[in-house]
C-alpha cells in the first residue's frame, strides 16, 4: 500500500493543476445539484419491528383522513389575572383565532374548538386550540407557518397570553456562527503548530472543499433518499474534523521530509506513502463505525451513518490527492520562516527534545503511576454513567425563550405535565366477535391504571373495525412513571386479546420514544461487538500485533464510558449546565450513546493509528521498544495534540446550536475526544506499551503468515527506494542518546 500511495502522492504533486481542477469541478457540480434540488422535507421517522410503529401504520391504513404523519400544533391561551377563558370576551377572541387558522392555509386538515373539545382547564385559566395539518412539518409552506404564528397576535392585544407548541413550528437547526468559531479556533491551532500561515491554511482549505462536496451532495439527494434535517449537520461536523486532521498529518510528514533535505516531489510522495497509509486505515475505522450504525435497523440512523461515512471517505481521498497537489502550489512556503532560512543557508534546524519527547521519557520512568492515575481518573468521571436514563427530547427541552417551551409550560400548569405527551391507544377489532364490548373493556382497564388522569371516549373508523383512544398520563412524557403506564397498557392488552381477540396497540410520540430507547439499548452490545471486532482485525493488520489492538479497544471503551458519565452529569443532572446552555435537564437522547460510540471509536482509532504507527515504524527499523516509544512521541505527539484540539474545537462549536440533539452530540464528541486523546492515547497507551516491552509487538507465527502485509510503516517502500538512512534506525546516534536518557 505504501508504494502505491507513494506513486499517487508524486502523481498528484506533479499533475497538481489537473488534480485541483477535478476537485473544484466536483465541488461546483455538487453545489449546482444542491442549489437546484427541491427543498428537503423531514425524514420519515420509523422504527421497524416495534409496537408503536405497527400501531402508527395501522392508523394510516384504517384512518386515512386523520393524516397520522401530518404536522400538529397547539395554540395555548392563558387568561389575564382575575379572568377566565370561559368569559365571553375571551371566548370571542379564541373563536376568532380558530376561524383565522381555518382560513389561513389549505394545508390545514382540522382545527378544534376548545369549548366543545373539553380543552379548557378545570380552573378556567387555560385553553388550547388543536391544529392538524395534511403534510409533515418540513413540508409546511412559509405562508402556513406565518398564519400560525400570526393567529394569536390579536388575542394578545386583549391581554391574553398566547403561545404555540407542537412540531408545526419545527425548523432546521440554527447553524453557522458557532461552527465558524470552531473553525477559527482550528486555524489558530494550525498556525501555532506549523508556524506558517500557508501550512495552516492547507488543511483548512482542503477540509472545507471536502465538506462542501459532501454536504452539497447530501442536500442534492435529500429528497430522493429521504434524509433528515440533521443529517447534513452531523456530516459537516464529522467531515470537517477528520478532514482537517487527515490533511494535518500529511502536511506535517511532508514538512518532516523536506527538513531532511528531500526534493519537494519526493517529499510529497513519501508523506503520502507513510502518513497516507495511516490516513487510509484511520479513515476505514471511522467508515466502519458509521456504516455499522445500520445494524440498529432504524432507517434515519442508518442514513445519518452512511451520509457521514461518505463525507469521511471524501476527506480521505482529498488528503491523498488534493493535499499533495496544494503542497505543490505552496512551494517551500509550507515551511516556517526559520526552517526556510536554514534550508537556504544549507543548514538543518537542530531538533531539540520537544514536549512529546520529555513526556514520553516521564511515562517510561513512571509507567505504573501514569496508568493508575489515568484509569482511576476516567473511572471516577464515568460513575454518573450508571444513572443513565434515555429518551427523546420534546418541547420541554427547548430554551425558555421559545414559544414552544412556553406553550409546553402553560399546558403543564393548566392541565398537568402528562398533557404534553398523550398516548394513542389503537384497538384493532377486526378479529373480535364484539368490537364495541372489547373497546369498552380496554377503556375501563386503562382508566384503572395508576398515573392515568384522563381517557377520552373511543373514536371508531367508518368500517367500525378500529378504535382510537387518547390517554393522558399524570407525569411528563420523559418520566419513568409515564413509561410504566405504557407498559401497563400493553400488559393489559395481552389479556384482552386472549379474551376477546381484539389487539391493543400503544403509539404516539411518547410511546415511539420509549420503543426507540429500548431498541437503542438492545442494539448497543451487538453494535459494539461488530464495530470493535472489525476494527480489532483492521488494527491487527496494521500493527502486526494482538495486544496493541486489544489495548486500543479497551482504552476506547474506558474513554467512552467516561464521556457518557460527563454527559449524564451535565445534561441529566444539570452540573455546569448553565455553562453549556442547558436550560432543562432530562433524559439523554436515545441515539446519542450509540452514535457517540460509532463516531468516537473511529476518531479514537485515528490517534491510535497515527501515534502508534510511528512507534511501529521505528521498531521495525531496528529501535528497541522504549526508544520506539520516544521516537513515536517526538514525531507524533505535537501533531496528535494539535489534531485533538482541532477536533475538540470543531465539535465544541456545535454546543451553541439551538437544537438540543446537536448540542448534546457536540458536547459528547468534544469531551470524548478530550478523554481519548489526552488521557488514553497520550498517557495510558505509552504506559501500557512500556510495561509490555517487546511483548506488545508479538504476533503468533501462523497468524503472521495468514495476514496480508499492508506495509503501513513503509518498509517495502524504503527497500524499493534503496533508502537506509532515513528515520531513526538502531545505529542512529541521536536515537541511542534518547534511549540512554530514558
Amino acid at each position: 500500500m505504501a508504494t502505491f500511495l507513494y506513486k499517487l502522492g508524486r502523481f498528484a504533486f506533479r499533475r497538481r493543476r489537473y488534480v485541483a481542477l477535478v476537485w473544484v469541478a466536483l465541488l461546483a457540480l455538487a453545489g449546482f445539484g444542491a442549489a437546484s434540488a427541491s427543498t428537503a422535507t423531514s425524514s420519515s421517522f420509523s422504527i421497524p419491528g416495534t409496537e408503536a410503529q405497527k400501531a402508527f401504520d395501522l392508523l394510516e391504513q384504517r384512518f386515512p383522513a386523520a393524516s397520522a404523519d401530518g404536522a400538529t400544533a397547539r395554540v395555548v391561551f392563558k387568561a389575564p389575572d382575575g379572568e377566565k377563558m370561559t368569559d365571553r370576551a375571551n371566548k370571542t377572541e379564541v373563536h376568532k383565532v380558530a376561524d383565522e387558522l381555518k382560513s389561513g392555509s389549505d394545508q390545514i386538515a382540522s382545527v378544534t374548538d376548545p369549548y366543545t373539545a373539553n380543552a379548557v382547564s378545570k380552573d378556567g385559566s387555560t385553553a388550547y386550540v388543536s391544529v392538524s395539518y395534511k403534510v409533515s412539518s418540513m413540508e409546511l409552506t412559509d405562508a402556513t407557518r406565518d398564519a400560525l404564528e400570526d393567529a394569536g397576535h390579536a388575542a394578545q392585544k386583549s391581554g391574553m397570553t398566547v403561545e404555540i407548541g407542537g412540531d408545526a413550528l419545527q425548523v432546521m437547526p440554527e447553524t453557522g456562527a458557532t461552527e465558524i468559531i470552531g473553525v477559527a479556533m482550528a486555524a489558530v491551532v494550525l498556525v501555532i503548530t506549523f508556524g506558517s500561515l500557508i501550512a495552516a491554511g492547507l488543511p483548512l482549505l482542503t477540509a472545507l472543499i471536502g465538506v462542501g462536496i459532501g454536504v452539497s451532495t447530501i442536500t442534492a439527494l435529500a429528497n430522493v433518499l429521504d434524509l433528515g434535517s440533521t443529517t447534513s449537520t452531523l456530516a459537516m461536523m464529522i467531515g470537517l474534523a477528520v478532514g482537517i486532521d487527515y490533511a494535518l498529518f500529511i502536511v506535517s510528514r511532508y514538512r518532516a521530509e523536506l527538513a531532511e533535505g528531500r526534493e519537494r516531489e519526493e517529499a510529497a510522495g513519501r508523506a503520502v506513502g507513510t502518513a497516507g497509509s495511516a490516513v487510509v486505515f484511520a479513515g476505514l475505522t471511522v467508515v466502519i463505525a458509521l456504516v455499522g450504525l445500520a445494524v440498529v435497523n432504524i432507517p434515519m440512523l442508518s442514513k445519518m451513518g452512511f451520509a457521514a461515512a461518505g463525507t469521511v471517505a471524501i476527506a480521505v481521498l482529498i488528503a491523498l490527492t488534493l493535499v499533495p497537489a496544494m503542497m505543490g502550489f505552496a512551494g517551500k512556503r509550507v515551511m516556517g520562516r526559520k526552517a526556510r532560512k536554514a534550508a537556504e543557508a544549507g543548514n538543518t534546524v537542530e531538533q531539540k527534545a520537544n514536549m512529546g519527547t520529555r513526556w514520553a521519557r516521564f511515562v517510561l520512568r513512571k509507567p505504573v503511576w501514569v496508568l493508575l492515575v489515568g484509569v482511576i481518573g476516567l473511572g471516577t468521571v464515568a460513575v454518573p454513567a450508571a444513572s443513565l436514563e434515555m429518551g427523546l427530547p420534546d418541547d420541554g427541552s427547548q430554551p425558555t425563550s421559545t414559544t414552544q417551551r412556553r406553550a409546553y409550560d402553560l399546558l403543564s400548569d393548566g392541565f398537568g405535565p402528562g398533557f404534553n405527551g398523550p398516548l394513542m391507544v389503537v384497538v384493532d377489532t377486526a378479529n373480535s366477535s364484539d368490537g364495541k364490548t372489547a373497546v369498552k373493556q380496554v377503556t375501563d382497564e386503562i382508566s384503572a391504571i395508576r398515573h392515568v388522569v384522563a381517557v377520552s371516549p373511543a373514536q371508531f373508523n367508518k368500517a367500525g373495525d378500529t378504535a382510537m383512544i387518547t390517554v393522558v398520563p399524570k407525569d411528563r412524557p420523559s418520566s419513568a412513571e409515564t413509561q410504566n403506564v405504557v407498559h401497563a397498557i400493553r400488559d393489559a392488552g395481552k389479556d384482552i386479546r386472549s379474551e376477546t381477540g381484539a389487539e391493543v396497540l400503544v403509539t404516539g410520540a411518547t410511546a415511539m420514544n420509549i420503543d426507540f430507547s429500548q431498541k437503542m439499548n438492545d442494539a448497543l452490545l451487538p453494535y459494539l461487538a461488530l464495530v470493535v471486532g472489525l476494527a480489532f482485525l483492521l488494527l491487527m493488520l496494521v500493527f502486526r500485533s494482538v495486544l496493541v489492538p486489544l489495548k486500543a479497544a479497551l482504552g476506547f471503551l474506558l474513554s467512552v464510558v467516561a464521556a457518557l458519565g460527563a454527559v449524564v452529569a451535565v445534561f441529566q443532572w444539570g452540573w455546569l449546565g448553565s455553562l453549556f446552555g442547558v436550560e432543562q435537564t432530562g433524559p439523554i437522547m436515545s441515539m446519542m450513546p450509540i452514535f457517540m460510540v460509532g463516531v468516537v471509536f473511529g476518531l479514537a482509532m485515528d490517534y491510535e493509528v497515527f501515534l502508534v504507527t510511528r512507534m511501529r515504524e521505528a521498531y521495525v527499523h531496528g529501535e528497541k521498544p522504549p526508544q520506539a516509544i520516544v521516537t513515536g512521541f517526538r514525531h507524533g505527539a505535537r501533531v496528535v495534540t494539535a489534531a485533538a484540539v482541532i477536533m475538540i474545537a470543531v465539535f465544541s462549536g456545535f454546543i451553541g446550536s439551538s437544537e438540543s440533539m446537536i448540542k448534546m452530540i457536540g458536547f459528547s464528541l468534544a469531551i470524548a475526544v478530550f478523554f481519548d486523546a489526552f488521557v488514553v492515547r497520550m498517557a495510558i497507551v505509552p504506559a501500557v506499551l512500556a510495561l509490555l516491552g517487546k511483548r506488545a509487538w508479538w504476533l503468533p507465527g501462523w497468524l503472521d503468515r495468514l495476514l496480508p502485509n499492508v506495509d503501513v510503516e513503509g518498509e517495502g517502500l524504503r527497500k524499493q527506494l534503496g533508502d537506509t538512512s532515513a528515520g531513526d534506525g538502531p545505529g542512529d546516534a541521536r536515537g541511542e542518546r534518547e534511549l540512554t536518557r530514558v
